[in-house]
């Protein structure tokens, strides 16, 4: 049996670093779980590495201040993804848990950022953060999906903060909150409409700087919409967690075949002899 975790809460952070084995991969140099984060190696369904965040215990619980930071280095290539969904649970004490991403990606390197959705179970308080540094010709894959209750019950409070730059720019800053004790009007036909699942997914490619998807709708309740900059922004709302996955996944498959047809249709033609 597991022991429960002191008052105050779990500190534990996962650190992760990715760097270009000079032939062509991707090594891991650091990879070192703490505390309820493990994480795994696992394999790669094409070029980089893979590494899979896997939950050692329940976390967060109220109270708890937990964290993921990893670095792609120069034309490195790396999937993160979560083993499960992650449930926001109630502490003893009613105090907030914290949960805090910093990803840096570096020039000519590639991180794909793929957890499994956050249930913000009924009683929790969580506050998450996800920073993003990225470089000019640096590429980002990244979803984000939220659950507001397990089935049949409502949810906790999620307070969530998406910051991302590129060279030192603001490339997107974007804030929700959601459940009791957020500012009102959330579930309001304005905010959720009766939702109770909402997801984003982020995709920057330089091959965007020219040549941007088309805005799209999907299904009725996402989005597609180019941003300032090399960028495309996919927000969603959906009945379930199922529902948000396969119009993510829908317009994932979109904006990627619009990044290869671009690459393709700018690509110089050979010479003929």
């Amino acid at each position: 049996m597991t022991a429960a975790p002191p008052l105050g809460g779990v500190r534990a952070t996962a650190r992760i670093g990715a760097v270009a084995d000079g032939r062509g991969g991707t090594a891991l140099p650091l990879l070192a779980g703490e505390g309820p984060l493990a994480l795994r190696r696992t394999r790669a369904s094409g070029p980089g590495a893979a590494v899979t965040l896997v939950g050692a215990m329940s976390a967060p619980l109220g109270g708890d201040r937990l964290g993921v930071e990893a670095t792609v280095g120069p034309g490195a290539r790396l999937t993160l993804r979560s083993a499960a969904a992650t449930l926001a649970l109630p502490g003893r004490d009613g105090s907030p848990a914290h949960y805090e991403t910093r990803l840096d990606v570096a020039t000519d390197a590639t991180l794909r950022w793929l957890p499994e959705p956050l249930v913000s179970v009924r009683g929790s308080d969580l506050r998450v953060r996800t920073a993003v540094r990225l470089a000019p010709t640096a590429r980002l894959v990244l979803r984000e999906e939220q659950v507001l209750g397990r089935t049949g019950e409502a949810p906790g409070l999620l307070r969530s903060r998406l910051t991302v730059t590129r060279d030192g720019r603001p490339l997107l800053d974007q804030e929700v909150a959601c459940g009791p004790g957020a500012p009102g009007g959330w579930d309001g036909p304005a905010g959720l409409a009766g939702h109770r699942a909402l997801g984003q997914l982020l995709v920057v490619d330089p091959v965007f700087e020219e040549h941007p998807p088309v805005a799209a709708l999907f299904g009725g309740c996402a989005a597609l919409t180019p941003l300032a900059g090399p960028a495309v922004l996919v927000t969603a709302l959906a009945a379930d967690a199922l529902a948000l996955r396969a119009v993510l996944d829908r317009a994932l498959d979109t904006v990627l075949d619009s990044a290869v047809s671009t690459v393709l249709d700018t690509a110089p033609a050979p010479h003929g002899r």
